[in-house]
């Protein structure tokens, strides 16, 4: 099960990710998304837990915790496509034709 996390310390590596939520079970990957213009955490992340009751024990667990003066956002990910609309980022090719 893919987990969300949200709300981290900008701080937190990906491994300090990993161990956290490896207290409740195997952590097959951990990311912390970075920005690239400036290589700095954008203060979220993912978990990737294969066991999904381990996965749900640590949402439940991790949810609303504190974690370096931050209460962390944890739940299952939502697929990509349940983002809704993020702005015109499709096809661009008519902008040429005015």
């Amino acid at each position: 099960m893919k987990i969300y996390v949200g709300n981290m310390p900008y701080a937190v590596t990906s491994d300090e990710l990993s161990e956290l939520f490896a207290e409740h079970g195997h952590v097959a990957e951990a990311n912390v998304i970075m920005d690239r213009e400036t290589g700095r955490s954008k203060g979220f992340g993912f978990v990737d837990m294969p066991n999904d009751a381990e996965a749900k024990d640590a949402i439940n667990a991790l949810n609303s915790s504190q974690m370096s003066g931050r209460t962390l956002r944890v739940s299952e990910a939502r697929p990509r496509s349940d983002r809704g609309d993020r702005g015109d980022r499709g096809d661009r090719s008519d902008r040429w034709r005015r």
